[in-house]
């Protein structure tokens, strides 16, 4: 018997060794791929690698006693560039890259990590392509897309007499495709798109584009875009009265260091999808007092999700035993996401978390009691109505 219960012992030693061997040994490292420069930097940037940096802090700075590593870099808003730099991150030892804000750099890094067999984490692109026809296996997209910001903010519209729509829209694929996605979502709630007009990225100068949505008959003059074109176009919305005309402004894609830009006399009443918002309970708040405090901001939901990604991407690292992609994968599909920003969250197979969106107005002036106070809670959509069924899903790993 002593002898039995001592090979008991070797064996289980042996198991439990084998479990942790699959580490490589080498340090966990993580790469923050981002805009450094461009019209995203203020809204991903450096706030993004320090939302990184707070995730790696909060899990203790290592794995099963193996070191993390936090490296940046900038993808200068180009495809190639953004895909040189995930191939040679992925030969150089970085297990996950995360963030890539634009959606044409982000299926350019997917491409890469899918040869590769590495993982990605997009918290700040938005094309629901991403999950969709474009998904992979190491693929994950974890705090937003263009359906839920069509669905949520649409559907909201209509259902408050905006039946007809006008798009002003960003000719890039996350202009294109947020097009694509709130045409589907205005037809099928009964509304009507009475026209459109597309603008280049970086557009200073929307004149000619406020002049033609005044133009038309539509109740809801809709801004598809991101990043400084947003913040353009709604500061020359109010230029050109739209929003005091009594017409509905949608504005699809914003957060809330676009409002805090802007300011509140420009952006009130606005209504805007977000997954995050610094002020909805204590853990939201412990960590935005954190981050503010080395950034002097508010995080957003982008920098938000590249936390929550890093967190997940670790919580299963660590379950696994193992630095794996596909053991990794595989634990981050079966475990649930709870933390500061998401609460009961789950990674589908297509690589879509589902988690709760919410909808937002912009406070008045009045309202607002003190810095950074700008939003207020109109509703939260839970995630299997603010996202797209996995049954009409095009994904190719989906068994239909």
């Amino acid at each position: 018997m002593r002898r039995f219960g001592l090979v008991a012992a070797v064996i289980a030693c042996l198991i439990t060794q084998g479990a942790y061997a699959q580490m490589s040994g080498k340090p966990i490292k993580i790469g923050v791929l981002t805009d450094l420069a461009g019209e995203h930097t203020e809204n991903t940037g450096q706030g993004s690698i320090l939302a990184a940096q707070l995730a790696v802090e909060d899990f203790g700075g290592a794995v099963n006693g193996v070191p993390i590593e936090v490296v940046s870099a900038d993808h200068q808003n180009k495809a190639d560039v953004g895909a040189a730099i995930a191939a040679r991150w992925y030969d150089e030892g970085v297990d996950m890259i995360v963030d890539v804000p634009n959606t044409a750099v982000a299926l350019a890094v997917q491409k890469v990590a899918a040869a590769k067999k590495r993982i990605v984490m997009f918290s700040a692109s938005a094309a629901s392509d991403i999950t969709g026809k474009a998904c992979t296996p190491y693929s994950v997209h974890f705090t937003y897309d263009t359906y839920a910001l069509a669905h949520v903010i649409g559907k909201a519209m209509l259902a408050d007499g905006g039946k007809s729509w006008y798009f002003m829209t960003a000719d890039y694929a996350f202009g294109t495709t947020l097009e694509s996605e709130t045409t589907a979502v205005v037809k099928a709630n009964g509304g009507e798109v009475v026209g459109s007009v597309r603008f280049p990225a970086n557009n200073p100068d929307f004149s000619s584009v406020m002049m033609q949505a005044q133009q038309s008959s539509a109740s809801v003059l809709a801004v598809l875009s991101s990043g400084s074109d947003s913040t353009n176009a709604i500061s020359q919305a109010a230029d050109f009265g739209i929003t005091q005309s009594g017409r509905k402004l949608a504005v699809l894609l914003m957060v809330i260091n676009d409002v805090n830009t802007l300011g509140l006399p420009v952006t009130q009443g606005v209504q805007l999808t977000e997954a995050f918002y610094w002020d909805l309970d204590d853990q939201t708040r412990a960590f935005s007092k954190r981050f503010f405090a080395k950034r002097n901001l508010m995080p957003n939901m982008y920098q938000a999700g590249v936390a929550g990604a890093v967190l997940h991407y670790l919580k299963a690292v660590k379950a696994a035993g193992s630095d794996q992609a596909d053991a990794v994968m595989a634990k981050m599909r079966e475990l649930p996401i709870d933390d500061f920003m998401t609460k009961g969250g789950k990674l589908r197979e297509d690589g879509r978390v589902i988690r709760d969106m919410y909808l937002f107005q912009i406070k008045t002036p009045a309202e607002s009691k003190a810095p950074w106070d700008y939003y207020k809670l109109i509703k939260t959509v839970p995630g299997d109505q603010a996202f797209r069924p996995l049954a009409e899903s095009d994904c190719p790993l989906i068994k239909k």
